[in-house]
C-alpha cells in the first residue's frame, strides 16, 4: 500500500506535467487501488473477530463486502476514464513521450512489486485486492507502449487508445468481481454446491427417505453452509441418520456446517406442526 501511495503521486504529477491520459489514468486507478488494499486489510482485521451476540455468524462477510465495494468503485472509476479517453480521440492533445515513458517505467515496477507481494490468496477480498493492482500494471504497460508509439512515430492517439484498451479489460474483471461477491451477499450457492448435488448425495444414505427445504449459501465465497430438513425412511434411528448425513455432506461435497431438521411421517402428516429430534 505505500509503495502504490508513493507512486500514485509520482504518477498523477507526472502525468499532468507531461500531459498523458495514460498515466493520469493508471495514477487515479492507483490511488483507487491503494484505499482498496486499506479497504481488504480492514476486513480481514475485523474478519479474524470471533462471533458475537449481534453477529452469531461471526465477521466472515466483511471480506465479501469489501470486495463489492471494491467492484463498483472499479467499474466506476473505468467508465470515467473512457469518457476521457473518447473525448481524446476526438480532440487530441500534445503529450511529452520521453519524460512519459521514464514515469511509466516506474510506475509499472511499482505494480508489479505489489502485485507479488499479494499472490497467493483466493478469498473474494482478495481477489478485489489483486485485480485492482492487476490493473495497474496493465495501465502501466499501455503508458510504457504508449510512450514509445508517440517516441517513434509520434503518434499521440496512441495515448487515448491504448487507455480504452486497458480500461476494456479492467471493466471485464471488475464486472466479474462485483458479481461474483454481489452473488454471495444474495446468499446465493458457492461453485461446485447446488441443493440439487445435496439432495443426490443424500439419496443414498441409509436411513434417508428424501431430503427437502435445501439451503446453500457462503458466507465468504469459498466455505458452503447448508439447511435442509431430511425426511426418515420406515425404522430409521434419527441419530444415527444425522450422523450419516453430516458425514456424507463433508465427504461428498467438503460442507463442514450444515444444519439438518430431521423428520417423521407423524411430523408431517397434514393438520399436525412439524417437529425435528435433530
Amino acid at each position: 500500500m505505500a509503495v502504490l501511495l508513493i507512486f500514485t503521486v509520482i504518477e498523477a504529477v507526472g502525468g499532468w506535467w507531461v500531459n498523458s491520459l495514460a498515466l493520469l489514468s493508471d495514477a487515479v486507478h492507483m490511488a483507487a487501488d491503494s484505499a482498496a488494499l486499506l479497504l481488504a486489510l480492514v476486513a480481514i482485521r475485523l474478519s479474524a473477530r470471533p462471533p458475537s451476540a449481534r453477529l452469531t455468524y461471526g465477521n466472515g462477510r466483511w471480506q465479501t463486502l469489501a470486495a463489492f465495494v471494491n467492484g463498483l468503485v472499479l467499474l466506476v472509476l473505468t467508465v470515467g476514464l473512457i469518457v476521457e479517453a473518447l473525448r481524446r480521440l476526438w480532440h487530441p492533445e500534445a503529450v511529452d513521450g520521453g519524460w512519459m515513458l521514464a514515469i511509466a517505467v516506474l510506475g509499472g515496477l511499482a505494480n508489479l512489486a505489489a502485485l507479488m507481494a499479494l499472490t497467493g490468496g483466493e478469498s473474494l477480498n482478495e481477489r478485489g485486492a489483486r485485480l485492482h493492482v492487476l490493473s495497474d500494471l496493465l495501465g502501466s504497460a499501455a503508458a510504457v507502449l504508449a510512450a514509445g508509439l508517440i517516441l517513434g512515430f509520434n503518434w499521440t492517439v496512441a495515448d487515448p487508445l491504448l487507455s480504452l484498451l486497458v480500461s476494456g479489460l479492467i471493466l471485464r474483471s471488475g464486472w466479474h468481481l462485483t458479481r461474483d461477491s454481489a452473488h454471495v451477499l444474495l446468499e446465493g450457492a458457492p461453485p461446485g454446491v447446488s441443493a440439487s448435488q445435496v439432495r443426490d448425495v443424500l439419496s443414498n444414505v441409509p436411513g434417508v427417505a428424501s431430503a427437502h427445504h435445501v439451503h446453500v449459501w457462503s458466507l465468504d465465497g469459498a466455505e458452503p453452509v447448508v439447511t435442509l430438513h431430511v425426511r426418515l425412511a420406515a425404522q430409521a434411528e434419527s441419530e444415527a441418520t444425522l450422523r450419516a448425513v453430516h458425514h456424507r455432506l463433508h465427504e461428498a461435497l467438503g460442507i463442514a456446517h450444515a444444519t439438518v431438521q430431521i423428520e417423521t411421517d407423524a411430523c408431517i402428516a397434514p393438520g399436525q406442526a412439524q417437529c425435528h429430534s435433530g
